[in-house]
């Protein structure tokens, strides 16, 4: 069985660096001996049915102004990279209603998961809100998809 824990980020972690009174962030944190720019590979690399939410996300923010599908950049992850080193990634992006990234750290044999999330203003929070269920689901899922995969290769597409 896949034990996902909930402590704090590391402390050394650089998602830090942008952390002010007010911010949102979680961790979830799993046993696991891969990097974390496969770690990220495995994780993000979401099922349909979560594919099947960011698709009805797009649509309903598309309207709004906020980003939606010209997320992905050509890189090989859903969001662009905005930190990485041997032992940690960072990805994400800002935008009107709200700045966030998700960080992969390893740490102590494991790989910690955090989604940091600045809200900009009054959407923003109406946002994180509305999707914070949805992210719990999702996030959780993705760190069951680490937990499984026992090698250190990315899965073959």
């Amino acid at each position: 069985m896949t034990k996902i824990t909930t402590p704090s980020h590391p402390k050394h972690a650089k998602i830090w660096d942008s952390f002010m009174n007010g911010d949102f962030i979680d961790n979830y944190s799993v046993a696991s001996p891969m990097p974390p720019k496969d770690a990220a590979e495995i994780g993000l690399s979401m099922p349909r049915w979560a594919m099947a939410l960011m698709a009805l996300r797009n649509a309903i923010v598309r309207p709004l102004g906020l980003k939606s599908d010209d997320i992905d950049e050509g890189q090989d992850t859903l969001f662009p990279i905005t930190y990485e080193d041997a032992d940690q990634l960072i990805l994400g992006v800002d935008d009107s209603h709200l700045n966030f990234r998700i960080s992969f750290v390893r740490h102590d044999d494991r790989i910690h998961m955090a989604t940091w999330v600045h809200r900009n203003n009054t959407l923003g929070r109406a946002y994180l809100a509305v999707i914070m269920p949805f992210h719990v689901l999702i996030v959780r899922d993705c760190m069951k998809r680490i937990a499984r995969h026992k090698g250190t290769a990315p899965i073959a597409s």
